[in-house]
């Protein structure tokens, strides 16, 4: 069995991004069923096991406890580096795209089940490819769960992040009217969408109005991507539990009995799919608006939690 020497992100204690370091690691062969792939790009993304900081700092410890030291990253791109025994969907030197349950995407290669690789159509770009899943899952749960009908109202809050994008264009392709919440720097990025925009403010009742000055008269659905109290905000509109859903607010779905769903209750191999020609056509656009090495994680981290991002943040772990 012959070792590949690579590296992989790390981090040993709950803490600040302080924590996170870059290792030397050997990669084997894979094992039967399994696919060792290069890794060109991975997404930096909130709440996935330790990939958010708030997860670095301990805010998953008690619902799923990490062993250290621990990897971060779901999402990659790359190129297959080797196969194991029974894998015959893809070979060394092809082009593909996909996600690991393992906390390992943060790295210059990746082990995963030969189930979680797909080729990469020619038109997805291998840095948008490698941000794909766990935003594109998160969406694609989201707007499923609020069944959206041709020509309704759905409002978007955290429209302009990577995961309220994905969402709002979702819901364009059904035909459905899109008012996205987010900062007022993003306005022009909606108004680019085709979204109606409207700028959170400095206080609940300063967004209310700024809603309720541009949205129509009904409501039909919402998808909250953002959280802090959004999901209250619709059900004081009238919009009823089983049309809104939100991806960051578990505390307000159990208060009000709303949808909770996020990328595990996607379709992982079929949705990913479906996004990946989506986006290699033209039809879905998930705009990367910055890359960095493996060695800057922490700035990568950094940023992303600095909020106001209006796209995906990736690592570039062959840089």
């Amino acid at each position: 069995m012959s070792t590949r020497n690579g590296r992989a992100v790390r981090f040993d204690r709950y803490g600040e991004v302080e924590e996170l370091y870059v290792a030397d690691v050997g990669f084997d062969d894979p094992g039967p069923g399994r696919v060792l792939v290069e890794v060109h790009s991975t997404g930096v993304n909130r709440g996935e096991g330790p990939v958010s900081i708030s997860s670095c700092r301990g805010a998953f410890a008690g619902t799923r406890p990490l062993e250290f030291p621990s990897g971060q990253g779901s999402d990659w791109a790359g190129v297959v580096a080797a196969v194991g025994d029974g894998v015959s969907d893809v070979e060394p030197g092809e082009d593909v795209f996909g996600w690991t349950d393992e906390r390992a995407a943060h790295a210059t290669h990746v082990d995963v089940p030969a189930e979680q690789v797909l080729h990469r159509p020619a038109g997805l770009h291998p840095a948008t490819a490698g941000a794909l899943h766990v935003a594109g899952a998160a969406a694609t749960a989201s707007v499923q769960a609020v069944a959206p009908q041709p020509g309704e109202t759905v409002v978007v809050s955290g429209a302009a992040g990577g995961v309220g994008q994905i969402a709002a264009q979702l819901l364009q392709l059904r035909d459905v009217h899109v008012v996205g919440i987010a900062s007022a720097g993003n306005r022009h990025r909606l108004r680019e969408m085709a979204v109606t925009p409207v700028a959170y403010g400095a206080s609940g009742e300063e967004t209310r109005a700024n809603l309720r000055s541009a949205l129509p008269d009904r409501v039909h659905a919402w998808v909250d991507v953002h959280g802090d109290g959004y999901v209250d905000l619709a059900v004081e509109l009238g919009i009823p539990a089983d049309r809104i859903a939100t991806v960051a607010d578990p505390g307000a779905a159990d208060r009000h009995g709303v949808h909770a769903r996020g990328t595990a209750d996607a379709d992982g191999r079929e949705d990913l799919a479906a996004l990946g020609h989506l986006v290699a056509d033209g039809a879905l656009e998930v705009p990367v608006v910055a890359g960095y090495p493996l060695p800057k994680v922490r700035d990568a981290v950094a940023e992303l939690e600095r909020g106001h991002t209006a796209g995906k943040i990736v690592l570039l772990p062959q840089e």
